[in-house]
């Protein structure tokens, strides 16, 4: 039987330039260890890593990666991690708004993955 979710990955053509993404425009830190093709993220309760896609994953046939997959991030400040990233040129997916999980914000990651940030 499943006790929960342990670990979350996307797979991305370039994990390098995803990997500064995260670490430069979000202020994630790299973890000490990580496996080959892939850099995990120290964040928490859950290990958050790109890495290279697995055999038989095609990353250009797909519209969008991760279509179907509502990927969230806890944040300090949405509004102004918001603001930033706008300032800096990301594409927002969703503007800011108050709902239930606080300030909540969808913007495309590396590679046009959907990635919402919430404060509440």
């Amino acid at each position: 039987m499943l006790t929960g979710l342990d670990f979350v990955a996307l797979q991305v053509r370039a994990v390098e330039d995803a990997a500064r993404f995260f670490e430069e425009k979000l202020g994630l830190r790299r973890a000490p260890a990580a496996p080959p093709g892939a850099v995990v993220f120290a964040t928490t309760p859950i290990p958050f890593a790109v890495r290279e896609p697995l055999p038989g994953v095609d990353l250009d046939a797909l519209d969008r990666p991760g279509t179907g997959v509502a990927l969230w991030f806890r944040s300090d400040d949405a509004q102004a991690l918001h603001d930033k990233l706008a300032a800096d040129g990301i594409t927002v997916l969703r503007e800011p708004e108050t709902g239930p999980f606080g300030r909540t914000f969808t913007f495309a990651g590396p590679e046009g993955y959907a990635i919402t940030v919430h404060d509440g």
